[in-house]
């Protein structure tokens, strides 16, 4: 009886010290093809391996017992499985598929810090659009990125003409000059060009837009205050490309766009052109066109050559030409008489050239030379006034980038000119500025948990006339990265920012450049920011969906803004105080996606000590958006919008409103068919009062808070050849 005691002892013992080999096989559940880098982690253990370059994992020397296994890899959805050893797992090859995440919680590399990092590894909060959501939004507005940057949450496009249809927009409630639009990380749109640079941007060419909210002073000097938007063009991928889109809508608009791009053994192409139509069109019978009458012209080719292994270089041009006529109906359609004479004419040339070429020094390490040279010819025509300019600009950096396992680099320096030239009988509203720059940025990640990235940049102004106060900048930024476990994640930052004064601004936009008087320059302070955000990140699996939450709080002081008085610009006594919060859902459940976003926004004027809220600046926004999509066949949405009353230049407040909007679209391997209806309960300011005060013939436009054009339907096809 002893012997059998021990032995039943002796077996017990064996079996709870007996160790087993757990082997996966993770690949992708979509397309069946192993996966390189997924990792499988036994929470319990603390141990875990990652895929080969099979889709293999094995972990070795599992003792007997009841684990969780988590599966998790960048871009994908994690998943979990739960095993028992000893069974039929023991040594027995499982597989185990990970789904693909889509749109916005899809993991992406962003260009904008320019280490070239996954977006959740970066201290900087950088929010990315990728292509499958430019795809959506290029269905619905072809022609410009105005409905884009609208419904990102925290950014507010504002409409700087009621008959025009030019708009700009605001992030965190700040004007349009105290934020960035770059595209392919080099500043295109500036000064004289930026009034129309929001319109006369196609979705269809970019393949991810990239956001900054707050301060990003470091790289991309201290104009961007409130934040910068980097516009990603597309690039040549491994299969060639030849597409086409042609797109109506009930408001008198056609579109027609094609794009190209294949890449060879060491060369590669791009070409993009875009034709776009407006008719004038006015669903209130205002008298007023709504959406002006347009025709636009884009070309965009691009050249990619790689010489080496470790040289690359791409070369591209743009141009464009547009022709803008809004204002009174009857004149439009070339009934001039004594009473409707009213209108506003802008004619437009942009031709720019940009470069970029890197040379990988080694494994770690590369040097950039990138530029850009513009010339934008504009003129503007109302009732007996003209204004006409010429603005040259360009700007040439160089930067040096090395990456090691603990700490990244990047230093450089940089020169932006900018001139505007009137032409004819115009107002003396032109400038000079040259900025020279010297920056440095270090991102240290000692753990997986922590993150810092410092920055520091000094900047030289050089306008004409010059004032010594204004001419030299240096600006700290610091951004901390907190990853509490797999679910939460924190990041804490702010920084320091200026922005030389010039009149290229939404006031100067709204009222025409009329009777603007030159900026004194030497009598002007530059404007001078301080800024700081902080935001909490959940994300993690809810049953079968996906979850993610972001929160962002954000607070930016600026220092001797620049308001329009008896038609000059000049320095207010006192500051600007934005603060407030975001808030941002994201649901996955299968091919279902919702998605809503809130924003509260407080900007006040401290002014002489006394404090009024900013005009056009909505304090409460929300969207919310439900989408359902089988990926490359088929796609359905509907989307909402609320935007919250919003105080006006008069003293009165705008009135409160909702918008909805539809989309259907489906696609085959070489056609896709879409239609899209916006605005569908059709909200008009026009409905709810008179546009302006005075006459036909020399109406004064009220400000514009509301949509102008109703209910917008459009609806068309791309066909894809290859």
């Amino acid at each position: 009886m002893r012997k059998l005691f021990l032995g039943l002892v002796l077996l017990l013992s064996f079996s709870a010290h007996a160790q087993y080999n757990l082997r996966l096989v993770v690949k992708d559940d979509g397309s069946k093809l192993p996966l390189i880098g997924a990792t499988a982690y036994i929470t319990d253990l603390k141990r875990g391996n990652a895929s080969d370059s099979s889709g293999h994992i094995t972990i070795t020397g599992i003792p007997a017992g009841k684990y969780e296994v988590k599966l998790s890899m960048i871009g994908y959805l994690p998943g979990d499985k739960t095993l028992i050893l000893p069974s039929k797992y023991a040594d027995q090859l499982i597989e185990v598929y990970l789904e693909p995440m889509s749109g916005e919680l899809a993991e992406v590399v962003v260009q904008t810090n320019r280490t070239g990092q996954n977006r959740s590894d970066i201290p900087t909060r950088i929010e990315a659009l990728p292509s499958e959501e430019l795809d959506e939004k290029g269905t619905m507005r072809p022609g410009d990125i105005k409905m884009l940057l609208g419904e990102i949450t925290g950014v507010h496009v504002q409409a700087t003409s009621a008959v025009s249809g030019l708009a700009n927009f605001r992030i965190e409630g700040l004007d349009s000059r105290y934020t960035q639009l770059l595209q392919d990380g080099l500043p295109t749109y500036d000064g004289f060009s930026g009034g129309l640079g929001l319109v006369q941007v196609s979705p269809l060419n970019l393949k991810q837009v990239e956001i900054i909210k707050g301060s990003a002073s470091t790289l991309y000097g201290g104009g961007a205050i409130a934040g910068l938007v980097n516009l990603i063009s597309k690039t040549p991928g491994k299969h060639p490309e030849l597409s086409f889109l042609l797109n109506q809508n009930s408001a008198n608009g056609t579109d027609a766009s094609g794009f190209y791009s294949q890449e060879w053994s060491k060369i590669g192409t791009t070409i993009f052109s875009a034709y776009n139509y407006n008719g004038a069109y006015d669903p209130g019978n205002t008298g007023f066109s709504a959406i002006p009458k347009t025709n636009r012209f884009l070309l965009n080719p691009k050249i990619f050559w790689k010489p080496s292994c470790k040289d690359s270089l791409w070369l591209g041009v743009n141009v464009l030409h547009e022709d803008r006529l809004g204002g009174d109906m009857q004149v439009i359609s070339g009934n001039t008489d004594s009473q409707h004479q009213y209108f506003e004419h802008n004619i437009s040339d942009r031709l720019s050239s940009q470069v970029s070429y890197t040379h990988k020094v080694d494994s770690a390490s590369r040097l950039n030379f990138k530029g850009t040279i513009g010339y934008f010819n504009r003129k503007i025509t109302q009732p007996q006034f003209e204004f006409k300019g010429v603005q040259v600009s360009s700007y040439a950096e160089a930067n040096y980038l090395r990456n090691s396992k603990t700490t990244s680099w990047v230093a450089g320096a940089d020169i932006w000119t900018d001139r505007l030239t009137p032409k004819g009988g115009s107002a003396d509203l032109g400038y000079r500025r040259n900025t020279y720059g010297l920056f440095i940025q270090n991102t240290f990640k000692p753990a997986q948990w922590f993150a810092v990235e410092s920055g520091l940049r000094l900047d030289g102004n050089s306008p004409s006339p010059a004032s010594p106060a204004n001419g030299w900048f240096l600006l700290p930024r610091i951004n901390i990265l907190f990853k509490m476990n797999e679910h939460w994640s924190s990041r804490l930052g702010g920084g320091l920012g200026y922005k030389m004064p010039d009149i290229f601004n939404d006031d100067a936009e709204e009222q025409g450049y009329r009777y603007l008087q030159p900026l004194n320059i030497g009598a002007t302070k530059a404007e001078r920011s301080a800024g700081a955000n902080w935001d909490f990140t959940y994300k993690g699996a809810v049953g079968d969906a996906f979850l993610q939450v972001n929160e962002l709080l954000f607070l930016t002081k600026v220092n001797d803004p620049l308001i329009l008085q008896n038609n000059a610009f000049v320095n207010a006594p006192g500051y600007l105080l934005s603060k407030g919060a975001e808030t941002n859902v994201k649901l996955l459940i299968d091919e279902l996606g919702i998605y809503l976003g809130y924003t509260y926004n407080d900007v006040q004027r401290n002014f002489n000590g006394m404090n009024s809220a900013q005009t056009l600046t909505p304090k409460q926004q929300l969207n919310a958006d439900l989408t359902y999509e089988v990926e490359h066949h088929f796609r359905a949405g509907l989307e909402g919008f609320y935007t919250g009353e919003q105080l006006l230049s008069g003293g009165t407040s705008g009135r409160s409103y909702w918008t909805f909007g539809a989309l259907v679209q489906k696609m085959w391997k070489h056609i896709d068919v879409f239609i899209n209806a916006e605005n569908l309960t059709d909200q008009r300011q026009g409905k709810w009062g008179a546009l302006y005060t005075g006459t036909v013939t020399s109406p004064m436009f009220k400000d514009v808070y509301a949509p102008l054009e109703g209910v917008v339907i459009n609806g068309g096809v791309r066909i894809k050849m290859f």
